[in-house]
């Protein structure tokens, strides 16, 4: 199944549903939130492609009652559920999700409905920009779908904890998805403690884009993972400080052909435990 989905095509269904001619539904989600502007409503009901629904990532994408599991804790399937029909969405649907920060916060919607068992999800390339660098419009105000009937069945992507963290750069690699000065322990805006997990290699998720916020073609994903020993066939997996980039990190991975797990307790949960180690520098430890 396509991870991505170009503003172009997204346009060309959305008028064949508009026409009663698609054959599957598509519903677009909007998850605008960055860690300074965490709200994205204001912005949402400035302007946002038509019919798409705004997600509340702190809200609709995390367990913020879920204690010691870091900032942004998965959601439980029944709370997940609750969110989906809450966006409208059916058993069945295609799903395609945005934002306005190059899909680094969208991802993770992909990655828990990919996670729930929902089939088609696709992110657009470029996100909003790309839909208004084409000259597609966008509506504004709120939006009040009605009522779907999705069901959440965890298990379709591969989970690891701090445990499975800390051990898994013995048996393949572990990525920070982290800005590089986060990991080399040079700055600390956000977590107790400055550093990365020993073992655990750099690759900060903005260097899966492009200039213009769309992701690198899998060649070029390829031969960036494949530099820090990421290859289709070892075992992977990625954290971030919270577990929302990370979920970027696991896309960008995808898209290149390789499989890997998220850590969703990230460096949040990891430098609030006690006993944990921490490594700084360039050079993994």
């Amino acid at each position: 199944m396509p991870l991505l989905i170009s503003a172009d095509e997204l346009a060309r269904r959305l008028d064949d549903e508009h026409c009663g001619r698609a054959a599957t539904r598509t519903v677009v989600l909007d998850v605008r939130w960055t860690l300074a502007e965490p709200d994205g409503r204001p912005a949402f009901r400035t302007g946002h492609i038509p019919g798409a629904v705004y997600v509340d990532l702190d809200r609709d994408l995390a367990d913020h009652a879920a204690h010691g599991q870091g900032r942004h804790p998965l959601p439980s399937e029944e709370a997940f559920t609750r969110a989906m029909r809450a966006w409208g969405l059916r058993d069945g649907d295609s799903v395609v999700v945005t934002d306005d920060v190059g899909i680094q916060s969208s991802a993770r919607a992909w990655w828990l409905l990919r996670h729930a068992g929902v089939e088609d999800v696709r992110m657009l390339d470029g996100a909003l920009a790309a839909w208004t660098g084409a000259g597609h419009p966008l509506e504004t105000g709120d939006a009040a779908p009605e009522p779907g009937d999705a069901t959440a069945h965890y298990g379709g992507m591969p989970v690891i904890d701090a445990d499975g963290a800390a051990a898994f750069p013995e048996r393949g690699v572990l990525l920070d998805a982290r800005a590089a000065e986060r990991y080399r322990g040079e700055v600390e805006p956000v977590d107790p403690k400055a550093g990365h997990i020993p073992g655990a290699r750099s690759a900060p998720s903005a260097g899966n884009l492009d200039a213009a916020g769309r992701f690198l073609p899998a060649e070029a994903l390829r031969a960036r993972f494949g530099s820090m020993g990421a290859v289709a066939g070892t075992p992977v997996a990625a954290y971030c400080g919270s577990g929302v980039t990370a979920a970027h990190e696991v896309a960008a991975l995808a898209v290149a052909g390789i499989d890997a797990a998220l850590y969703p307790g990230s460096w949040s949960q990891w430098s609030n435990q006690p006993g944990r180690p921490v490594a700084t520098g360039a050079v993994a430890g």
